[in-house]
């Protein structure tokens, strides 16, 4: 059906008293979201559809309507005019409407219209979200963009791990200077820039033939390891300080990787003062007494000086960036420019 051969309703006068059969009535926008699975609506809102007149939905696939049929609805496939909507209310009755996806701008803007004329007697209008989404929930909407991305973009299409790794590597550098400046507009951009390469890599691992792999995969992999690593939340042990905390996740990360040495697992790849100051955490940590080498050279003085900040508990790399920021400003100052 549709809003040419939309019915809107018998005459409500003919079984009514005369005051009721004047009645404006009632419209009630249901609204739900595609984040929720079908079916799944709040009680009001089921109350709303059991006790309404008529429920019309526009889009005869909508995901609600094999539920609210097996619900015993019966749902009218109309797209009405404004007007033919406040004509089916007339009488009292009460009209609810299944938004589409685009939430009916049309029917609300005519509706608007009409309310603003001063012509008409309108009906109730009402707002009522059946369902709300969960936190996360437009994570869901990351992953769909990134599989069409993924299967209709020339680019993204061909790309591949190495390929993006350098992305990576930038957009890591570009979260901690957001967190540095303190810029909080920054940041939350810059965090979506890295877990856009999160699912972009879970996207493509999912076409290799050998070993593949999807972002829940990844995503229940990662929950797996924090809920064994916080057995003082999840599980029987106990922890009231942060050190504690540490202690619980060194263990719990030591019986899983099973690792010959407590260098195993430092990427060797990384900036120099990090993995100098990496490598005496893992020594300091595991109680080890293992001198520096010694040697000729600004190496073998950087990695003292890295050392002595790790025990000291300076990040070096980020005390390096600090004064490197006032060397840049002191430049700029020299050259006449603002900082």
């Amino acid at each position: 059906m549709n809003a040419t051969s939309f019915d809107p309703a018998p005459d409500p006068a003919s079984d009514q008293d005369p005051d009721q059969a004047l009645a404006p009535g009632r419209v009630v926008l249901l609204t739900t979201s595609h984040r929720v699975a079908p079916g799944l609506m709040s009680w009001p809102a089921w109350q709303v559809l059991h006790a309404a007149d008529r429920v019309l939905c526009a889009d005869g696939a909508h995901p609600q309507l094999p539920y609210l049929r097996e619900a015993g609805l019966w749902v009218d496939e109309a797209s009405p005019t404004a007007e033919e909507l406040v004509a089916a209310c007339t009488g009292g009755r009460t009209v609810v409407v299944v938004a589409t996806g685009e939430g009916e701008p049309a029917l609300t803007d005519g509706l608007a219209r009409l309310a603003g004329s001063g012509r008409v007697s309108m009906p109730e209008l009402e707002l009522l979200p059946a369902s709300y989404d969960l936190p996360g929930a437009r994570l869901l909407d990351l992953v769909q963009v990134m599989d069409r991305i993924r299967a209709e973009c020339p680019w993204s299409s061909q790309q591949t791990h190495k390929g993006l790794a350098k992305y990576g590597i930038e957009e890591a550098y570009e979260l901690v200077e957001a967190i540095e400046d303190g810029d909080r507009e920054e940041l939350r951009e810059e965090l979506g820039d890295v877990l856009l390469q999160v699912v972009f890599h879970s996207r493509i691992a999912e076409e290799d033939p050998d070993a593949p792999f999807s972002i829940d995969d990844v995503a229940g992999g990662i929950v797996a390891k924090l809920i064994h690593r916080h057995p003082h939340v999840f599980g029987d042990e106990t922890a009231s300080t942060p050190e504690e905390v540490k202690e619980h996740w060194l263990r719990t990360k030591a019986i899983e990787k099973q690792r010959e040495s407590v260098t195993d697992g430092i990427p060797l790849g990384q900036p120099g003062l990090a993995l100098a100051a990496k490598l005496a955490s893992r020594v300091r940590t595991a109680g080890l007494e293992v001198p520096l080498p010694t040697g000729q050279g600004v190496g073998y003085e950087l990695l003292a000086l890295a050392a002595r900040a790790e025990a000291e508990g300076v990040d070096p790399e980020a005390a390096l960036r600090v004064a490197a920021r006032a060397y840049r400003d002191a430049v700029r100052a020299a050259e006449g420019l603002e900082g």
